[in-house]
């Protein structure tokens, strides 16, 4: 197949972490042809999407991991596949690439489906499933956080469009900064925020577990260096190995055919102790650590999964 993958440059990546890498790396073990092009490089011509980048070869070799062909224009209806991978923010740009990618259906299969991408960003998507998350208010109005804050005491506060930790704030008991980060975050940008009930249960690890079209295929345990609450590998947390419990396998059961239904073949979920905290649709990671505790080619299964969409 053609394989076109629109991400943030795949020069920079760490090729013993990147997802991406890792998918693009299987991809072309099969056989699949590799192209890849920024977000900015994607456009609507005349009723055409098009996308300017290169020709790709990827190899596990540090310091020397990609090459490239002659930088060209494409039709991305020429392509089998495109994977959405950019990193977020999920702001106006992220969700206009959105928009253009859906013109591309039924010729062309974008992983994940870029219409419910758009319509179920991560921390929107779990409100769907309002049993298996903790307490949650989303909002700007500070008298409504407030008021959370109030009743629940020791809260977690969190740009409702955030990633990999940034902007992560807990709240204790007593402690009266909330009006005050309310003023910080309503200075940068429009959105609400999200607060949730702070789960004790984080120090024992944030959970990381992926699904490929739905179902789930393993985890990895995230822990937070001492003296932060924020887990996430990037910010200091550790990855542990770690099993999937009967409970994650609730959620996943619960979760799943939503997913499968809505085109998100690659997903990872965020666990701690008994709730579902994000369902992470964007630009899900934790392949690699997962397939270095487990020995599972997780690659391999996402890649079954789009091959099987593709057959049909």
């Amino acid at each position: 197949m053609k394989i076109a993958f629109q991400m943030d440059p795949i020069e920079a990546v760490d090729i013993a972490a990147d997802s991406t890498f890792r998918l693009a790396e299987e991809a072309q073990a099969r056989g699949h042809s590799i192209f890849t092009y920024h977000p900015d490089d994607l456009a609507f011509e005349e009723g055409v999407i098009t996308a300017r980048g290169r020709d790709t070869t990827v190899r596990r070799e540090t310091g020397n991991h990609v090459s490239f062909g002659a930088r060209r224009k494409v039709d991305l209806r020429d392509f089998d596949v495109v994977w959405l991978r950019q990193d977020p923010p999920f702001d106006m740009g992220y969700i206009t690439t959105t928009h253009l990618l859906d013109f591309l259906a039924p010729d062309t299969l974008v992983v994940n489906d870029p219409f419910w991408v758009r319509n179920y960003p991560e921390k929107l998507l779990v409100l769907e499933f309002p049993d298996l998350i903790p307490p949650t208010t989303i909002a700007r109005n500070l008298d409504t956080l407030r008021e959370f804050k109030e009743k629940y005491g020791d809260i977690i506060l969190k740009p409702l469009y955030g990633n990999g930790g940034a902007g992560v704030f807990r709240l204790t008991e007593g402690d009266k900064n909330i009006t005050s980060l309310h003023e910080l975050f309503s200075g940068i940008n429009r959105e609400p925020l999200i607060a949730q009930q702070f789960v004790p249960d984080v120090s024992n690890g944030d959970k990381r577990v992926i699904l490929v079209d739905g179902e789930p295929v393993g985890a990895i345990n995230r822990i937070p260096a001492e003296g932060e609450t924020r887990s996430n590998l990037h910010v200091g947390g550790r990855a542990e190995k770690i099993g999937l419990t009967d409970r994650d396998l609730e959620i996943c059961a619960a979760i799943g055919p939503t997913l499968k239904e809505k085109g998100q073949i690659f997903v990872g979920i965020d666990v701690i102790g008994n709730y579902l905290t994000e369902i992470n649709v964007t630009s899900p990671t934790g392949i690699q650590e997962l397939e270095r505790f487990d020995g599972t080619n997780v690659a391999g299964m996402v890649w079954d999964a789009i091959e099987a969409r593709r057959a049909t």
